[in-house]
């Protein structure tokens, strides 16, 4: 199952945190096995955000899965935990294996087609505790992963690959946005798990 070099420490980031990108850690005929589950096992629904009063409901949608039943809150909504599912546990073992870190949480979001990204954000809510490490594992169509240092502006962008796991830890979250851009050229489904650690239910 797992292809990469879980010693890999190589930092994509010239200063100011550190992101580890592992390459596919899963081989295609079992991430598309994955990728199948995860469309149509997860329970998905429409994100929602309330932005400067205004209650806005993405294409995107999202699941959030943990330990037990933890409630996340960003964007100003609250979402409340669903129990594993086996294929979620057996990826959150793979990904706490080669990173080397535990998670207790996932966020996952899945993207429709290239007309659905993410705008620049970080992931430094006081719930996730700070600089704790995100792990992320992408299926599905490639998309580009873009940061952008908040101070200097300084940016560097990477394509992820199906089966592929990528982790921040560090400073990253305190010095560094990051975000999906959209593209016109892409029109089949992209599903991404951020493994996570929450520090207070």
């Amino acid at each position: 199952m797992q292809l990469a070099d879980k010693n890999n420490t190589t930092n994509l980031l010239p200063y100011g945190g550190e992101v580890i990108y592992y390459g596919k850690v899963i081989e295609s005929l079992q991430a598309d096995h994955y990728l199948d589950k995860l469309l149509n096992t997860i329970e998905w629904k429409n994100d929602e955000a309330v932005i400067f009063g205004r209650h806005i409901i993405t294409k995107r949608k999202v699941a959030w899965y943990a330990d037990v039943n933890y409630s996340y809150t960003y964007s100003n909504t609250t979402k409340r935990a669903l129990p594993w599912t086996k294929e979620l546990l057996a990826l959150k073992a793979l990904a706490e294996e080669i990173t080397g870190h535990q998670y207790n949480s996932c966020l996952l979001n899945l993207y429709h087609n290239g007309d659905e990204g993410m705008a620049w954000h970080s992931d430094d809510e006081k719930a996730l505790g700070k600089d704790t490490a995100i792990a992320s594992l992408s299926f599905g169509a490639e998309r580009k992963f873009a940061l952008k240092h908040r101070e200097s502006k300084h940016k560097e962008e990477l394509i992820l690959q199906h089966g592929s796991l990528l982790i921040m830890k560090g400073t990253t979250q305190s010095n560094w946005l990051h975000s999906l851009p959209k593209s016109k050229k892409i029109s089949t489904p992209r599903v991404n798990l951020t493994f996570r650690t929450m520090v207070q239910g």
